[in-house]
């Protein structure tokens, strides 16, 4: 039994998270860390949950946490893992991130891209990215796991096959995306009232997204070179999901064949990313609620240009799912387990 604590419990990638865990007969979720709502029931915040959980909301009381888990998933702002993070701590448990404290590889950008000062810039060199169709042996016996963001997730995949390949210019990919108002968070902001998203969408964070560094790195690993690229991310009206469309210029004489084939080989044996046939564009509705990634690709003879598309569900794949695959990995099960969720429809 893999005993599992939460910090960051009722936001929602934790309430997804405690969804997920919830249902597995191998996990026991000992600790619901929400500093809001101590001492309330974990029900009285998310209904869903009543009568599947009695458990009440603890503090966020880290240390105390790793002397009890075996793993912690710390679904929590920016900057609070990396100001309590030690050597103890990773001693005696394994913690999964689902904040950008350990993403991003050089502390610097780190630092400007997200306007603090990193406390425990130590462990970020230590710290795997976790995105397991990249990065899966390094996952297995890691001690601190840096969980993507919701945006690179779906982007990186997207893109990566070409990359890897040195089928696109690297400098010359621009992304467009586009995401559902839980990806934001649960926290109150006017921006995201139901009278400001409603029968709307517009373009935000413009040439500053904090995600951009992220998707350059991982991407430029692919690449095996340094790349920038233009990331634009768009709010819709719904719940959840993000969709990628991507354009990158193509290298001289790459056919059609060539980039599907790219696609076909690389993700072959990955169970979480479908290769769409044909004409078929990804769409949030077809991956709600599941840890697919739905991908494909069209070329564009006239401009000489290629058309990347991806989708996700940005709490599952993009968050908690992506996170619970990773936990599969360190603890060596089955990568699938507990998240063979068909995507819900309608």
């Amino acid at each position: 039994m893999i005993k599992a604590g939460i910090i960051g419990s009722t936001g929602y990638a934790g309430g997804e998270l405690a969804r997920l865990l919830l249902q597995r007969d191998d996990v026991e979720i000992i600790w619901y860390g929400s500093k809001s709502y101590v001492d309330h029931k974990y029900s009285s915040v998310y209904q869903n949950m009543f009568q599947i959980t009695d458990e009440i909301c603890l503090d966020d009381n880290i240390e105390e946490l790793a002397q009890k888990a075996d793993v912690i998933f710390t679904a929590t702002p920016q900057g609070f893992l990396a100001s309590l993070l030690n050597e103890t701590i990773l001693s005696k448990t394994k913690v999964i991130d689902l904040s950008a404290d350990y993403r991003i590889k050089d502390v610097e950008v780190y630092e400007e891209w997200y306007k603090m000062v990193h406390k425990t810039p130590q462990y970020i060199k230590e710290a795997v990215y976790g995105l397991p169709e990249l990065n899966r042996e390094k996952i297995k016996n890691a001690r601190l796991i840096a969980n993507p963001g919701c945006y690179p997730t779906c982007s990186i995949l997207t893109i990566a096959p070409l990359l890897e390949e040195g089928l696109i210019e690297p400098s010359s990919i621009i992304i467009d995306a586009k995401s559902g108002t839980t990806g934001a968070g649960r926290g109150a902001k006017v921006d995201n009232l139901y009278c400001e998203v409603n029968e709307n969408i517009k373009a935000y964070g413009v040439g500053v997204h904090r995600h951009t560094p992220e998707i350059e790195e991982q991407l430029s690993y692919c690449a095996d070179e340094s790349l920038t690229l233009s990331f634009t991310p768009h709010l819709v009206p719904m719940n959840r999901g993000i969709l990628v469309t991507s354009y990158a210029a193509l290298k001289k004489g790459v056919t059609e064949k060539e980039v599907r084939n790219a696609y076909a080989e690389r993700y072959k044996d990955e169970f979480f990313v479908r290769v769409l046939e044909g004409d078929l564009t990804p769409q949030t509705k077809w991956v709600e609620g599941s840890n697919f990634v739905d991908v494909n690709v069209k070329v564009d003879k006239r401009t000489n240009r290629v058309i990347m598309m991806g989708a996700i569900d940005n709490l599952v794949k993009g968050a908690a799912g992506q996170a619970v695959q990773n936990m599969n990995l360190l603890f060596g099960l089955p990568e699938q387990k507990g998240l063979k969720l068909i995507p819900m429809f309608p």
